[in-house]
């Protein structure tokens, strides 16, 4: 097949995405428009100015701006708006569902509780699984910046949400803030049972993938590119099938690798590691869901059979009930 074909064939395909944020999916229209509604104010005099600013250098860079973009949010129709556009994006993407993240901590911080956001998401994931049963489960993610205690806390505030929230997770600035440091928190969460992920590997080291594994017993690695360099570690993977929800356009534009040719995901699927690929925060990493398959087909000898396994593997590693996963994968088999 053609690489215009290629993307012909997974724009069409019914696709998941395990490793969103949906703070990062803040579009600068959207950011304008509330930052204008709020009287927040914004170093940037229009929407050119904020596009302009999306040139990272490092991941700490992008969580400067992405917290700036995020202090527009303050109502509970903020947080319906920001859920209900993405929402609209899987519906053109065909993702056919999606385990959403979202940090607590990046609102209640500010003094704007679950009971703000929460029902502004609920209503949004509501409304698009009505009209066209869109598939939706929400992540708690944890900042690793701060103090266990303040993930504690937050796991305590979400109390009466958790009927609404199916795991936890952890992301910010991977340097310094190594898994073990939270390891209460998700015995917690494991004893109320709820899911785990972490991010590890993206900036930090192999060693915090072990350490996402071992201290904090996580389902899913989010990102996981430098277990490369662990020969025992990789092999690890390979037997446990612990998945990797790898963030291409993500991981060029924080200067992880230099440049999508040099990405190693087909690496990690070639050697056997259940790789999946996601937009991360696709507003400031330039693309959805689609345009990442899309830099792969581009960038890396990609084929029809890498694209069927990175997508299968993205249903094996959900956490959608065995008998909703059989069905979809039973219609990627026959595509």
């Amino acid at each position: 097949m053609t690489k215009n074909e290629l993307k012909q064939w997974i724009a069409e395909l019914p696709k998941v995405e395990l490793h969103l944020h949906i703070e990062g999916s803040l579009e600068p229209e959207l950011m304008m428009t509330l930052a204008k509604k709020h009287q927040v104010a914004l170093p940037y005099a229009n929407i050119e100015e904020v596009k302009a600013a999306y040139d990272f250098n490092n991941l700490q860079s992008f969580l400067d701006l992405y917290y700036l973009g995020a202090s527009v949010l303050k109502e509970e129709d903020d947080f319906y708006q920001l859920m209900w556009n993405y929402l609209l994006k899987c519906k053109e993407d065909n993702v056919v569902h999606v385990e959403i993240m979202f940090d607590p901590q990046t609102h209640t911080e500010r003094g704007i509780g679950f009971d703000v956001f929460m029902p502004g998401f609920k209503r949004a994931i509501e409304q698009a699984e009505q009209q066209w049963g869109q598939s939706c489960l929400l992540i708690m993610s944890f900042l690793r910046h701060l103090p266990e205690q303040s993930a504690i806390e937050t796991l305590e505030a979400a109390t009466p949400y958790l009927g609404d929230i199916t795991a936890v997770g952890l992301d910010s600035g991977e340097l310094g803030n190594p898994p073990e440091k939270f390891t209460q928190v998700f015995e917690m969460a494991k004893s109320l049972g709820l899911k785990r992920v972490a991010h590890a590997g993206e900036e930090g080291p192999a060693d915090y993938v072990w350490g996402a594994l071992n201290a904090l017993d996580v389902h899913r690695i989010d990102h996981g590119v430098r277990s490369i360099e662990d020969p025992e570690l990789i092999e690890f993977l390979i037997q446990s099938q612990h998945p990797l929800t790898v963030c291409p356009l993500s991981n060029t534009k924080l200067k992880v690798f230099n440049h999508m040719q040099e990405h190693n995901v087909l690496q990690l699927l070639d050697l056997g590691l259940m790789a999946t690929i996601n937009a991360d925060d696709p507003s400031y990493f330039g693309g959805y869901l689609n345009e990442n398959f899309y830099a792969l087909i581009e960038h890396l000898p990609v084929e029809k059979h890498h694209l069927q396994q990175l997508v299968k593997n993205s249903f094996n590693a959900s956490f959608m009930p065995a008998a909703q996963k059989q069905q979809w994968l039973a219609k990627i088999n026959s595509d």
